[in-house]
């Protein structure tokens, strides 16, 4: 089978574990993963899965040509890699959420939430400046770059200014599966993962994990 899944962040909640102690998981939905296609060696020069998420509301023409004839068309799209020993799926074929077991450990993908145009100081951290009635600075960028002659009058790339904030592809690393709930197609995974409510993720093996010999799904 895959080595991931698709699912949708469906919010935060508090369980108890076993010794009774309260812990914060993250509810991710992914109980309508499907195969769209297969990548193989001979074809393509890497072995994967092509899976699809959710179903589209207003598909347009191009999105209808990437599933088979008569399937709906998938909200979420993504690749994932297949196992070396794992044989080929077929199309259409769901990926259930059990690819996933308690105590796994993952690696969370989505779209971090968007904040906006934000100054230096919440974008980067800076330091503010004084707050004396007399200062002319308190939250400003400060100086940009250094003397004009020499090539060196102009702002460098990569300088860290204010900016649009978030809205970013993130990845958490080596979080725990702590639940599966098969029936209601749902991962509960030890702490936060990047997006809002609602935001699709991708739910793949820990790379730290596979690194130290760790459990693979």
């Amino acid at each position: 089978m895959s080595t991931g899944i698709l699912g949708r962040k469906v919010g935060m909640t508090q369980i108890f574990d076993e010794r009774g102690s309260l812990m914060g998981v993250t509810v991710i939905e992914a109980g309508s993963c499907r195969v769209l296609r297969v990548r193989t060696l001979e074809k393509d020069g890497y072995r994967a899965v092509q899976l699809g998420y959710g179903t589209r509301r207003r598909p347009i023409k191009p999105d209808k040509g990437q599933v088979p004839e008569g399937a709906p068309v998938p909200a979420f799209v993504r690749e994932v890699r297949l196992h070396a020993d794992a044989p080929d799926p077929a199309v259409g074929e769901a990926v259930p959420v059990t690819v996933f077991g308690v105590g796994d450990r993952v690696d969370v993908t989505g779209i971090s939430r968007g904040h906006g145009f934000q100054g230096g100081v919440r974008r980067h951290h800076f330091g503010r400046g004084p707050m004396a009635h007399g200062s002319k600075y308190h939250r400003g960028p400060g100086s940009l770059s250094a003397r004009t002659s020499g090539g060196g009058g102009r702002v460098h790339p990569g300088r860290k200014m204010p900016g649009h904030l978030g809205a970013v592809r993130r990845t958490v690393q080596d979080l725990e599966v702590v639940r599966v709930d098969e029936g209601r197609g749902l991962i509960l995974v030890k702490g936060s993962v990047p997006g809002a409510r609602g935001g699709y993720v991708i739910v793949r093996p820990s790379v730290k994990a596979r690194a130290k010999g760790g459990r693979r799904a």
